[in-house]
This record gives C-alpha cells, structure tokens and sequence, in this order.
C-alpha cells in the first residue's frame, strides 16, 4: 500500500489515481472539504484555515473556506470534473477554545462552517454529509479508489462521511 497524500493547513490536491489517499490531519477549527465527481472517478481535498480571504489575497487560495472552495472546483475542472455532478463532504469546524470569558470571536470553528455553507449556497452545490463543530479534533481521509470519504474523531473509530 502506497503512503498516504498528506493536505497540510492551506492547502489542497487533486487525485484521479485509484490507489491515492488523500489525508487531512488534526483538523480542529480547520475544515477538510472533499470534493468527488464519481463518473470520472476524480477527487480532491482541501484543508481551510481562516473563513474568508482578505482583499488582495489569490483569489483562489485554498488557506480561506470561500477562495479555497472556488479554487477546488477550479482544479477538479482542470482534472477532467464536471461542475455539475460534483458531490461535497466536509468535516472540522471544532470550537478548540473553550476556556470560560473567551468571545465567540475566537470560535474560528463556527465561522468556518458558516463560510463554508454561505459559499455552497452561493455556488447552488449540494453539502450531502457534513460532521462538524464541537470541541474535538478529526482527521478526515479520501480513498479515490473507492470515492469514499471517513472522519476519525480523535479517541473514536473511523465512520463514513
């Protein structure tokens, strides 16, 4: 079995090789957002950090939910994907800081995920699974042999996305 492809923090790739793994670790506050177009068997990854880029920031850089999503579709596209039957996942969006007096300003988490549907309702894609939010860290993994997409919660088993 070949190592896995591991996707640090602001980052993504594009797999249509059947035996790729693509891997996003300790995902926190972070989202991992897979993307598969199952006729062509191609998928991607991408682990956001921060929900929105800032002005002057590439406008498809994959460190922001809202700039990395349109940059995805974008690389996905190049890789032979139809836009039209690409099906999305995501996972992280944990609220890690959790010490009593801290503003919600912090909950990088939350903002995440609201970027993230924000950008999908924007878009007019469909999110068909989503684990997100509470306080604990995932590592999210795309087998693109098989299409499939697991979350591993931090002390659980690996389930299905």
């Amino acid at each position: 079995m070949r190592d896995p492809i591991s996707v640090g923090l602001g980052e993504r790739v594009v797999s249509r090789d059947p035996l790729d793994v693509l891997v996003a670790y300790g995902l926190g506050s972070c989202l991992g957002i897979g993307m598969v177009d199952p006729v062509r068997r191609i998928c991607g990854l991408m682990h956001a950090v921060l929900p929105e880029k800032n002005n002057g920031t590439d406008p498809l850089n994959p460190k922001f939910v809202d700039s990395g999503i349109l940059g995805l579709i974008e690389d996905m596209i190049k890789a032979g994907a139809d836009s039209n039957r690409l099906v999305t996942r995501m996972a992280g969006g944990a609220n890690m800081l959790t010490a009593p007096g801290l503003s919600k300003t912090f909950d990088i988490g939350t903002r995440n995920i609201t970027a993230a549907h924000a950008t999908f309702a924007k878009l007019r894609m469909k999110l068909v699974s989503e684990d997100v939010g509470g306080t604990r860290g995932r590592t999210v993994r795309f087998y693109v042999g098989d299409t499939k997409m697991t979350v591993r919660v931090i002390g659980e088993k690996e389930i299905d996305l």
